[in-house]
């Protein structure tokens, strides 16, 4: 178990030090950053004094290799246009979207999994259509759309919950609502096609033989082994989620890492741009690593290799 969490550790930091060069040369694919910072108004004199100030006369490699070695202390350098520290601006923000992420996907597999389950269990009945047809709802609608209308039937016509802020817990239902069943449907049908293989095995037939009850053959032996799928799923879609939530953070004014992002990019605030991409592919690098970690220990036979 140690060599693989050793070996699985390894690619992800190799995958991380990958991702944190793409987003550093962000900074140059998008054009001159000195032309960025001083307007198009700007003389020559203007922006060498930028360049010089910044470093952007320097080497690529030597401004990547700086700027990596800071952001490992902590240090992203400073927004162009909220004009503070990326570090300290993304901290408030992040803890936002790390909470609506965590709510969205504790509700999607609160929801997919055991409806899956039962769906797998009752094949062609009416719980297994009711599945499908959420699943298919689900993936057909879109968030922003979907977010609109929970806004305008429990905010404004019945008054239930808030439709924008983020100042307690009930601010964060219709967006956590949003966002989980857009990670259900997924879960769901992946839920439901492990279990209706497990539930054909014959270790399956013979545990029933055996006269275990139904409780137990369901739980103890098939969802063990049809999970394991899930578990990746899930880390990808909580990934997804932290990365992906700018259209319902925008839609509900969650003022979050994912409203960060698109303010970010309506600004031309680079160097918060790439502190996003890089805090957000860590994240998803570090829940694809801990769903390895998970599945290796629910299945000892992805230890090998």
């Amino acid at each position: 178990m140690a060599v693989f969490i050793l070996k699985r550790l390894g690619l992800a930091l190799l995958v991380a030090l990958t991702v944190s060069f793409i987003s550093f040369s962000l900074l140059f694919l998008a054009g001159d950053p000195a032309v960025a910072i001083a307007g198009e108004n700007a003389t020559a004199v203007d922006i060498a004094l930028i360049n010089e100030r910044f470093g952007f006369d320097r080497p690529m490699i030597v401004q990547y290799g700086d700027w990596l070695g800071s952001a490992i202390t902590g240090d992203l350098g400073n927004s162009w246009y909220f004009d503070m520290s990326v570090t300290e601006l993304i901290g408030d923000r992040l803890k936002i979207t790390m909470k609506l992420g965590i709510y969205s996907i504790t509700l999607a597999l609160l929801v997919a999994i055991p409806l899956g389950v039962a769906a797998a269990a009752n094949p062609n009945s009416l719980i297994d259509r009711f599945a499908l047809f959420l699943s298919v709802v689900g993936q057909a609608i879109p968030s922003f759309w979907f977010g609109l209308i929970l806004i305008v039937i429990f905010s404004i016509n019945l008054g239930l919950v808030p439709a924008s802020g983020n100042e307690s817990w009930r601010n964060f239902v219709l967006p956590t609502v949003v966002l989980g069943y857009y990670a259900t449907p997924a879960i769901m049908r992946l839920t439901r096609a492990g279990m209706m293989e497990v539930l054909s095995s014959d270790y399956i037939r013979t545990a029933r033989a055996k006269g275990l009850g139904t409780g137990k053959v369901m739980f103890k032996h098939a969802l063990r082994n049809a999970i394991i799928p899930v578990v990746s799923l899930a880390a990808v879609q909580m990934g997804f989620m932290l990365g992906g939530s700018i259209v319902v953070e925008t839609v509900f004014a969650l003022h979050g890492a994912g409203y960060l992002a698109w303010e970010s990019i309506s600004r031309n605030d680079l160097p918060t741009m790439q502190a996003l991409i890089l805090i957000f592919s860590t994240f998803y690098i570090l829940f694809t690593f801990l769903a390895d970690v998970l599945n290796a220990w629910l299945d000892p036979r992805l230890r090998v290799g």
